[in-house]
């Protein structure tokens, strides 16, 4: 990767993208709790507002403890993986992706807190009774970029990466 800062930026960028247009047309076409179905008893666009953070943490809070500690998480999380992103090499790119889409997904959250006071949530996916609580482009980004980095310091580094790192005979 000829330079980690680009491919950071045009990653968040993207993130934010996909993430605002997907709530924006949830917002203009699918009213507040009304849903439809995309694949049958698995997986319908729904859309609801989540005042919380992930699985509705805070949501009943008063909102006058809530925002503001949203924000200075978000805050620190972003500062966070700013600092990550300076200690990663440059061809480290797998977990590069993985915090620069965290990052896109902090972001694109933040600017629903900011213009809203909540996050525009849409997809939601069920098996039976089973209801995985609904989501949006901004939280996936975020969860595989998670699972990403969990795997990366359970098992290792990236196979391209070692292969990339090892000298030439």
């Amino acid at each position: 990767m000829k330079n980690k800062w680009l491919f950071v930026g045009f990653v968040v960028v993207v993130v934010v993208v996909l993430d605002q247009l997907t709530k924006w047309w949830i917002r203009d076409t699918v009213p507040l709790h009304e849903s439809f179905t995309v694949v049958p008893e698995f997986f319908d666009i729904t859309h609801v507002r989540n005042p919380g953070g992930a699985f509705n943490f805070l949501a009943r809070s008063n909102e006058s403890l809530r925002l503001p500690f949203f924000f200075v998480m978000t805050g620190v999380a972003i500062a966070a993986l700013i600092y990550f992103l300076r200690e990663l090499g440059e061809r480290q790119t797998l977990l590069t992706f993985a915090i620069a889409g965290v990052l896109g997904g902090a972001l694109g959250n933040l600017i629903d807190r900011v213009f809203l006071g909540e996050v525009v949530d849409f997809l939601d996916v069920y098996w039976g009774a089973y209801h995985w609580p609904a989501f949006n482009v901004a939280d996936s980004f975020i969860s595989v970029g998670v699972v990403v980095l969990l795997l990366h310091s359970l098992f290792g580094g990236d196979p391209a990466e070692e292969k990339a790192a090892q000298p030439t005979r």
